[in-house]
Formats: structure tokens, sequence, C-alpha cells
């Protein structure tokens, strides 16, 4: 369990351990909550935040895991 407030500043890696960037807010457009992933080159994703594509939160270790490829 964890609040929406608390993913905001993760880091975000997918599968293959590529750095996506860090989490730099949480939306919600009514569905589920959407995060907006800033890489270090300051290109932006948005990621939705639904177990299809989130594997993991780990809030000690400030990382988020997602199934989402660095072409999305």
């Amino acid at each position: 369990e964890v609040y929406v407030g608390d993913l905001v500043g993760m880091s975000v890696v997918n599968r293959r351990g590529e750095a996506l960037g860090a989490v730099a807010s949480v939306d919600s457009f009514g569905a589920h909550p959407v995060l907006l992933v800033v890489a270090e080159d300051g290109s932006a994703r948005l990621v939705p935040f639904v177990p299809a594509h989130v594997d993991a939160v780990d809030r000690e270790a400030g990382r988020i895991d997602v199934d989402w490829g660095l072409d999305y």
C-alpha cells in the first residue's frame, strides 16, 4: 500500500533494467492515476499506474518497476 504523494520523486525502471526517469507528478484523468515520468534529458512520458503496467513499488528503495518500453 502506498500513498499517491509518495510516488513523486521515485525512479522508474522497466523490466529490461532501463531507467525511464523519475516521477514528477501523479495525475488522475478519471479511470486511474497516471505517472508523469521525466528522464534526465528532459523528455517526458505518461505511464498508467495500473497493475497491467506497474510490477512493483519499493518505497524504501524509491523505485517503481514497470512493464513500459523506452519507445512508448
